[in-house]
């Protein structure tokens, strides 16, 4: 891959769709191919995330695809939107690399062994403002939904990972993938109920411990309901409470 040269007058990169952008990296912008890697970035590491189960591994994957892609971008004619030409390259680098650690999963045998259950989960997108102890539980929980995403199979891991991480539409992830929307739709409703099924399992042990009232929370009520106990007692002496 050639290096790109820089470019010194002032672009207003953000503000170019992706159509401008890749003509100008087309062009040799330097600029312009990096706001591309910029705004696909997040989104390609977690697909090569959901297929390699490694960090490391899908930083690397990311990184050989931009390559791939850099190379044909003058194959890129806009059929289908940038991030989905990316992803399909990205697939297709981390799907070789899977084939050359293991046989391929027989998902449709997976699938038609699944037993139906009407019950999903809903995960929400974003969260609140939150204090030193919730912002760890939330990492803890965050730690076993990953663990969780990890052992799913991996037709299903990569759907989930484009429709409820990504937020994809259907439309998209079908087109991705290569698969029929209502495909999609089954493999998204199936990766659900495993991952509340694991859940399940993995928050149970924990349940005794929700809702901690300890060390500093515990101190602060104690301390304040005894001063008022003081207030309204002045003749007791604090160690006959």
């Amino acid at each position: 891959m050639h290096r790109l040269p820089a470019i010194a007058e002032p672009v207003a990169w953000s503000t170019l769709p992706d159509a401008e952008l890749v003509t100008l990296a087309r062009q040799g912008r330097r600029e312009a191919f990096r706001h591309l890697m910029q705004r696909c970035n997040q989104r390609l590491f977690r697909v090569a995330r959901a297929v390699v189960r490694n960090d490391a591994e899908a930083e690397d994957v990311v990184q050989e695809a931009y390559t791939h892609a850099f190379a044909r971008l003058s194959t890129f004619r806009g059929e289908a939107s940038l991030s989905t030409w990316l992803t399909r390259i990205v697939l297709n680098e981390a799907n070789g690399r899977l084939r050359q650690r293991r046989p391929s999963v027989d998902i449709a045998t997976f699938e038609a062994t699944a037993q139906e259950d009407p019950r999903v989960i809903a995960f929400p997108s974003r969260f609140g403002s939150e204090d030193p102890a919730a912002a760890a539980a939330r990492a803890q929980i965050r730690g076993l939904l990953e663990h969780a995403i990890d052992e799913l199979p991996e037709a299903f891991r990569v759907v989930f990972i484009m429709r409820e991480v990504e937020g994809c539409s259907v439309e998209e992830t079908a087109t991705t993938l290569d698969i029929r929307p209502e495909t999609v739709k089954t493999r998204l409703y199936r990766a659900r109920r495993l991952l509340r099924s694991a859940l399940h399992d993995s928050l149970a042990a924990t349940l005794g411990e929700a809702f901690p009232f300890l060390g500093p929370r515990c101190a602060r009520m104690t301390e304040a309901v005894l001063a008022r106990v003081d207030r309204m007692s002045p003749a007791i002496p604090p160690d006959h409470l």
